[in-house]
């Protein structure tokens, strides 16, 4: 199962502060992706550096991603609407040079719109027109056009239109509305926020089955195995998300997802980019944890097929073999607890060894002490 970590920006621990050394120290890190930040806009001076990155992750099979301009407003008047599709256009540009997997983008408030299907149907034309113009942008080899310098136009696909759910009821983007936009849209993919529909679905996501629930819907509207996740600890109230924070201080834990990524993810293509403010920390523990989840999975099917055998050697069914084995921890239990109350019950005699020990050193004492009491005088005495 292809499963990639990766922080939300250059590390916080690169000292160089480029990407390309952020890539070489996610690298270092035990880590396979990431995703640039262009946040508000991108200049013409990230260029030259976004080249170098692209050319480095072409080389090192190093996946490379990009988030949108954070602020957009594709549901308002036309005037907003344009002004965050040139911010798009030229985040498009950058993907392609800088080789990106998926560009996430977000669709903003609902503005004067209802929540509904005309509103869904209306977003759809919109970002059919964004897939086109990335197409175009990224060209095909048809075009008589010298592609030296992006090697990776000719080889790989165009960067993928990545949907993201968001985390406030105000803004545009409940996985249902994710999913039913990019489910029309070919060449668009859903951007799971794990915290953004935790935080929306007022803590939703608690135990692996809620994170197994998510994934087969996701599955069953969209298809296909390939995921875009963003993951962080966050802070949410009434429904709405307030801000990020890292992962042990939130009520959104990995583990679960951990836990379901071990033992239903091998049909799964993964990419999990840690939001988190401590970033590449967080995307190390998230490794960490699921590396710990694989462990105890392959360790609980090594003891079950062991158990399989056994049960085949003895002539018994593997289920009786089990409740066999599980009576026996019973016993060894119960065994184990009476062994510690008489243990208890002995640590407790020496402490009234003591008492009788010393009652009796009392009345040893008593038959030795010296009497001074007065003697009755000797009648042959004469003074």
């Amino acid at each position: 199962m292809p499963l990639r970590f990766g922080p939300a920006g250059v590390p916080l621990s690169c000292k160089g502060r480029t990407i390309v050394e952020g890539m070489d120290d996610i690298t270092a890190l035990g880590l396979e992706t990431m995703e640039i930040q262009t946040v508000r806009t991108v200049t013409p001076q990230h260029f030259n550096e976004y080249w170098q990155a692209g050319i480095l992750s072409w080389k090192s099979d190093f996946e490379m991603n990009m988030h949108g301009p954070y602020y957009a407003d594709l549901l308002g008047d036309r005037r907003s609407r344009q002004r965050t599709l040139m911010k798009m256009e030229t985040s498009l540009q950058a993907a392609k040079v800088i080789n990106a997997r998926h560009i996430t983008y977000h669709v903003g408030p609902y503005g004067e719109r209802k929540a509904g299907r005309e509103t869904n149907e209306h977003l759809a034309n919109i970002l059919q027109g964004v897939v086109e113009r990335c197409r175009q942008l990224w060209g095909n080899e048809e075009d008589e056009i010298d592609y030296a310098a992006f090697p990776w136009v000719l080889e790989n696909e165009p960067t993928l239109i990545g949907v993201e759910t968001s985390g406030q009821q105000s803004l545009w983007g409940t996985l249902d509305e994710v999913l039913e936009v990019v489910n029309h849209v070919e060449g668009t993919v859903p951007v799971l926020n794990m915290a953004h529909i935790h935080a929306r679905g007022n803590g939703s996501l608690r135990t692996s089955e809620d994170f197994g629930e998510l994934f087969d819907q996701v599955r069953e509207q969209y298809g296909g195995k390939t995921f875009y996740c963003h993951f962080s600890g966050i802070e949410h109230r009434g429904g709405n998300a307030m801000h990020y924070t890292q992962l042990k201080k939130s009520d959104l834990k990995f583990e679960p997802l951990a836990e379901y990524l071990a033992e239903e993810g091998d049909w799964l293509d993964v990419t999990v980019i840690s939001d988190s403010p401590l970033l590449e920390h967080d995307a190390m523990y998230m490794l960490q944890q699921y590396d710990k989840a694989k462990q105890k999975l392959l360790e609980r099917r090594a003891l079950e097929e062991r158990r399989y055998k056994l049960a085949l050697e003895a002539g018994l069914d593997p289920a009786e073999l089990l409740a066999r084995e599980q009576e026996q921890a019973r016993l060894r239990t119960g065994a184990m607890a009476e062994a510690e109350n008489a243990g208890a019950k002995k640590a407790e005699a020496p402490a009234k060894a003591p008492e009788k020990e010393t009652a009796k050193a009392s009345k040893k004492s008593a038959n030795n002490r010296i009497s001074f009491e007065e003697e009755d005088e000797d009648e042959d005495d004469v003074f």
